[in-house]
């Protein structure tokens, strides 16, 4: 390898393994920041328009990994899970199936965004997909922990949220190819 391949190859894995971190930091941002629904164990949460955010700027490979630093942030303690809490308590408590469900989210999102980023109903249809599949996970570890029945469950910690979900998605679905096409302007993005 030629020592100019060898210095541009260096400098696209520090950029992509600071962009890893920075979307990672951006998830313990947004993770924590919550509004408590009354009568409901799950708060309205921003963290999956921040995943849509992170696939949109990083892909479907880099987004999981940066999840997974954020989720290994918050195994260890620190408060970045919803409410400002963290620990391996959070994970298996009664919401720590959506965290568990964000992975597929990611895995399935970023596939539709992956493919069709400049396509907005595509990717919209990739995130409801996602969506649901990660409401099929907490819902059903959150009957689980909860005692209460799958019906009950949906009804505590998935349809209050859908609108907000909605906009969430369509933020996503608009806000994020601009975003790309921005980073890649800047030469950040391939």
């Amino acid at each position: 390898m030629k020592e100019n391949e060898k210095k541009t190859g260096r400098k696209t894995g520090i950029r992509e393994s600071a962009l890893v971190g920075l979307m990672a930091a951006l998830l313990c941002i947004a993770g924590p920041l919550t509004i408590p629904v009354p009568f409901s164990l799950v708060p309205v949460s921003i963290t999956n328009l921040a995943l849509y955010i992170v696939l949109y700027v990083l892909g479907t490979r880099k987004g999981c990994i940066s999840y997974f630093v954020y989720l290994l942030i918050g195994l260890v303690g620190l408060p970045v899970f919803s409410a400002f809490t963290g620990g391996i308590g959070k994970v298996l408590g009664p919401t720590g199936g959506y965290l568990l469900g964000f992975v597929f989210m990611l895995l399935i999102s970023g596939w539709f965004i992956d493919r069709w980023y400049d396509r907005p109903i595509r990717c919209m249809a990739g995130m409801v997909l996602g969506m649901a599949v990660c409401y099929l996970f907490g819902t059903l570890w959150l009957s689980l922990q909860s005692g209460m029945t799958f019906e009950g469950a949906l009804m505590a910690g998935v349809i209050p949220f859908l609108f907000g979900d909605v906009v969430k998605i369509l933020i996503a679905a608009f806000g994020g190819p601009k975003i790309r096409k921005r980073l890649r302007k800047a030469g950040l993005e391939e």
